[in-house]
C-alpha cells in the first residue's frame, strides 16, 4: 500500500508539473500585456495556493520605485500602496537587490524584516518573493499568506521559481512588442486607459508623469504633485480625479494662496453663523462641497498653522470641526495637494507640519516643466493658438516654423500658463496685423530678429538647439540610422531620441 501511494503521488506531481508547463506554453502565445499578466497571476495563485499575490513587471525606462505595469490577487488598495512602497525599501527591495528568493515563514519575527514599518503596520506572516529575470530583474512575484495553515513549503519555492525562470523571457519579449508599439509616442498606451482629454504631448518626461498618475488613479489615497508653476499641476489633479473611482463626483478646488489667512479656515472646512465678521449665515466649506468626490487643494504650502492642523486631523480620521462648531463633521473625500514649494525645506524652518507633509505625499507626483518636455511645445503651440483664435473669434492662424524653433529655444520660466500667454497674444498681433500665420516677431516683439542658424550668433538656448541637432543626425548616420545603437550610445532612451528626431525634423537621406 505505501508503494501504491508513493506512486500514485509521484503520478500526481508529473501530472501537476505536465499543467504548469502547457499554461507556461499557452502564456508564450500571448501578445496582449494587460491579458498576459492576469493569465500568469491566475497560474501562480493556482500553482502556489496563495491567499495574496502580487506581480509587477519594470520596463527599462521606468523608475526603480515605480513599476509601469502590475497585477494583485486578494489585496486591498492601502495593501496594494505598501506593496509599491516596499519595492523601494521592503522584502521586495531585497529581492530585486539580491537577485534571490526571499521566503520566511513570519515576517513579523524575522529578524530580517521585523523592523520595518511595513511588515509591522500590516502584520505579515508568511512570505514568498521571487524576483523575474536577472541583471537587473525585470519583475518581481511576490505571494503572502496561504490557503494553508504555515509557512510556504519548498514545494511551493520550486514552483514560484519555475514560473518566475519561464516568465522572463516572455516578459522580454512582450515588453520589447510594447516599446515597438509605442516608439514615438510613449503616451500611447496611457491615453487608452487614463481620461487624458485635453493632455497635448507625446514626450518621454510626459508618459513618465502619466505612468505615475496610472499607478496612483485607482487608489484612493492622497497625493502630493510637485513642479514649477504653470507645469499643469492642476490639470494632472483632475486625470486623477477623472480616471479614478470618484469620477462621477465632485471635483472641487481651492487655491490656498489666493485667500487671506483669516479666511482660508473658513473656506476649507465651512462656518458656523456667527464664527466671524463675515459669517453672516452658515458657510458650506471646500471639504463639504466635495463630498464622495476630491478635494484639491492648490499651494497647500500657503496654509496656516491652524489650517494645517484641521487638515491633519481630517487625513487621521476623516473627521473635521467646522469653524467655530463644536460638533464633528464626517468626509468622504480624497485629497490631491499641489505646490511649487521645496515642502522639506519648509518643514526644516517649522513652517509646515512635518506629520502632515508625510500623509500628503502618500505617492508624490512630480509634473515636469516646460524645459523637460521642449519636444512637445510644436503640439502645444499649434494647439493653444486654435483656441485662441477660437476664443477671441478670430480666423484660424497656422504656427510658422521660425515661431516654432523660437519657441522651442526660448525660456519658459512660467511654464504652460506663460507659454499660453504668449500665444495668445502673438495670435491678437497676428491677426491685428492682417498675417496668415503667427510668426517668430508675434510671438517675442521686443526681441531682435533671429540671427542665421548657419552663423555662430545666437543665443544660448539656440546654439545648445543646434549642437544637440548635429550630435544626433551624426550619431544616426554613424550607426547607419539603427536607432537602439543611437540611444545607446548617446546614453538615451529610444523614446526620447525618437521625440529628438521628430523636434529636429531629421530625416533619413534616400541613397
Amino acid at each position: 500500500m505505501a508503494l501504491t501511494g508513493r506512486v500514485q503521488s509521484e503520478e500526481m506531481l508529473v501530472r501537476e508539473e505536465r499543467d504548469l508547463f502547457l499554461q507556461l506554453l499557452n502564456l508564450g502565445r500571448q501578445n496582449d500585456l494587460p491579458q498576459f499578466l492576469q493569465e500568469a497571476l491566475g497560474m501562480i495563485v493556482g500553482v502556489t495556493q496563495a491567499v495574496q499575490c502580487y506581480l509587477a513587471l519594470f520596463d527599462e525606462d521606468d523608475a526603480a520605485d515605480a513599476p509601469r505595469w502590475w497585477i494583485a490577487h486578494g489585496l486591498s488598495p492601502d495593501e496594494i500602496q505598501g506593496l509599491h512602497a516596499a519595492i523601494s525599501r521592503g522584502i521586495i527591495a531585497e529581492a530585486l537587490a539580491t537577485g534571490q528568493t526571499i521566503v520566511t515563514a513570519c515576517a513579523q519575527s524575522d529578524p530580517r524584516f521585523s523592523s520595518r514599518e511595513s511588515v509591522r503596520a500590516g502584520r505579515i506572516m508568511a512570505v514568498l518573493c521571487v524576483p523575474i529575470g536577472e541583471d537587473p530583474p525585470r519583475g518581481v512575484l511576490y505571494l503572502q499568506g496561504r490557503a494553508a495553515p504555515g509557512a510556504f513549503s519548498e514545494a511551493d519555492r520550486a514552483r514560484a521559481e519555475l514560473c518566475a525562470e519561464h516568465l522572463a523571457p516572455l516578459v522580454d519579449r512582450l515588453l520589447s512588442l510594447r516599446r515597438a508599439q509605442e516608439d514615438g509616442d510613449p503616451t500611447r498606451s496611457l491615453r487608452e486607459s487614463l481620461r487624458l482629454d485635453g493632455v497635448i504631448g507625446h514626450s518621454a518626461a510626459l508618459a513618465a508623469t502619466l505612468r505615475q498618475v496610472g499607478l496612483v488613479a485607482p487608489l484612493d489615497v492622497s497625493v502630493l504633485l510637485t513642479g514649477e508653476t504653470g507645469s499643469g499641476k492642476s490639470q494632472i489633479a483632475r486625470i486623477i480625479h477623472d480616471s479614478g473611482p470618484r469620477a462621477n463626483q465632485p471635483f472641487v478646488e481651492l487655491n490656498c494662496a489666493a485667500l487671506p489667512d483669516n479666511l482660508i479656515e473658513s473656506e476649507l472646512f465651512g462656518a458656523v453663523k456667527g464664527a466671524h465678521s463675515t459669517a453672516t449665515h452658515p458657510i458650506i466649506g471646500k471639504v463639504a462641497a466635495a463630498e464622495h468626490g476630491t478635494l484639491f487643494l492648490d499651494e497647500v504650502g500657503e496654509l496656516t498653522p491652524a489650517a494645517q492642523t484641521k487638515l491633519l486631523q481630517l487625513l487621521q480620521s476623516k473627521v473635521y470641526y467646522p469653524l467655530g462648531s463644536a460638533k464633528a463633521e464626517r468626509a468622504d473625500v480624497r485629497i490631491i495637494a499641489a505646490t511649487n514649494q521645496d515642502l522639506k525645506l519648509a518643514v526644516t524652518e517649522r513652517r509646515f507640519r512635518e506629520d502632515l507633509f508625510y500623509r500628503l505625499q502618500v505617492l508624490p507626483i512630480r509634473v515636469p516643466s516646460l524645459a523637460e518636455r521642449p519636444e512637445d511645445i510644436p503640439e502645444l503651440l499649434v494647439s493653444l493658438a486654435a483656441g485662441a483664435c477660437e476664443r477671441n473669434r478670430l480666423p484660424q492662424l497656422t504656427v510658422s516654423r521660425g515661431a516654432i524653433r523660437a519657441a522651442q529655444s526660448a525660456e519658459w520660466r512660467g511654464n504652460i500658463r506663460e507659454l499660453a500667454n504668449g500665444v495668445e497674444a502673438a495670435v491678437i498681433r497676428a491677426a491685428g496685423s492682417g498675417a496668415l500665420q503667427v510668426e517668430r516677431d508675434h510671438l517675442f516683439p521686443n526681441q531682435p530678429p533671429a540671427p542665421d542658424e548657419a552663423d555662430g550668433d545666437g543665443t544660448f538656448q539656440e546654439a545648445t538647439r543646434r549642437f544637440h541637432e548635429r550630435l544626433v543626425r551624426e550619431t544616426l548616420e554613424r550607426t547607419g540610422w539603427n536607432v537602439a545603437e543611437t540611444a545607446r550610445r548617446l546614453d538615451l532612451a529610444r523614446s526620447h531620441l525618437y521625440s529628438l528626431i521628430r523636434t529636429f525634423g531629421i530625416e533619413r537621406e534616400r541613397r
